[in-house]
């Protein structure tokens, strides 16, 4: 590309001679300090794929950055001085560009349903098509296979984070009567079960001006006979268990259904059309 864009060859050995330029391998020129994980791509000759470049795209990811993901060629091989590495040797969905050191968005979530727990995977997935990086449909009309056919099927792009994701594929299992991102009272919730047992899911930005609004709206859901349940990060990821025995234990006694009582003033309530993924038992 240096050459496309008028350097020539002579320039080109001269600047590396004098450090300004590094020579990784065929066809792979690097600045002084630029992008480690860039770097170890071209030296493998592979692509930045599965949970790495997901993170790059900003997208949710439930692992640590603890390995770097390549996709492979056939032909290549994993340089004996670079560890932690976790390489991805299928075929591509969609083909691969030789100067290009990121994969694909449909490459990456390929990966991504091979490589991760299928609950973590969706998460990915899910973000995805809330970022708009690619569409349901398209998703559905691309040659998947396996786990990555089934997601391409159930991810819901209506998910308002990864965590949300994680949260409602857990609830699902449990066959709960249950609607994502339902308009209830001038405010989204993000998991309304039954008709009126809310659960509320923190992730990063529930801090500030978004906490103290928060606050309100869970104030104004309690005086108009909802009850709420809000947890974070931490709960979600680390003590799942919990969060599930409380839920359970809400629907026990009854708190996610309304009386016949209560039907008559509760149906003005909530907007059921504002709710964007009802799912039922």
């Amino acid at each position: 590309m240096l050459v496309e864009a008028g350097f020539s060859y002579r320039t080109i050995r001269a600047m590396c001679a004098q450090g300004e330029l590094e020579r990784l391998r065929q066809g792979w020129l690097a600045v002084p300090g630029s992008d480690p994980e860039l770097r170890a791509a071209a030296l493998c000759g592979g692509h930045l794929t599965c949970v790495t470049q997901a993170r790059r795209l900003g997208l949710w990811v439930t692992v640590p950055p603890s390995e770097l993901h390549l996709a492979m060629p056939p032909h290549a091989r994993k340089p004996a001085h670079l560890s932690e590495l976790q390489l991805h040797w299928s075929r591509p969905v969609v083909t691969r560009d030789p100067r290009d050191l990121g994969d694909s968005i449909v490459n990456v979530l390929a990966n991504v349903a091979r490589c991760l727990p299928v609950e973590d995977a969706q998460a990915t997935w899910e973000s995805a098509l809330k970022a708009g990086l690619v569409t349901k449909a398209v998703l559905q009309r691309l040659p998947l296979v396996g786990v990555a056919r089934d997601l391409a099927r159930v991810a819901n792009l209506f998910a308002d984070s990864g965590l949300e994701s994680l949260v409602v594929r857990r609830l699902m299992r449990l066959g709960l009567r249950l609607r994502v991102q339902t308009w209830i009272l001038g405010h989204h919730v993000d998991v309304l079960i039954g008709d009126r047992l809310v659960v509320q899911i923190d992730g990063g930005t529930h801090v500030g001006v978004q906490r103290t609004s928060d606050i309100r709206h869970d104030a104004q859901l309690v005086l108009n006979g909802y009850h709420v349940i809000r947890v974070g990060y931490v709960q979600v990821m680390e003590h799942w268990h919990e969060v599930q025995d409380l839920i359970l234990q809400a629907v026990a006694q009854g708190l996610s259904e309304v009386t016949q009582v209560e039907a008559g003033t509760h149906a003005g309530r909530i907007n059921h059309a504002g709710g964007r993924g009802a799912i039922g038992a």
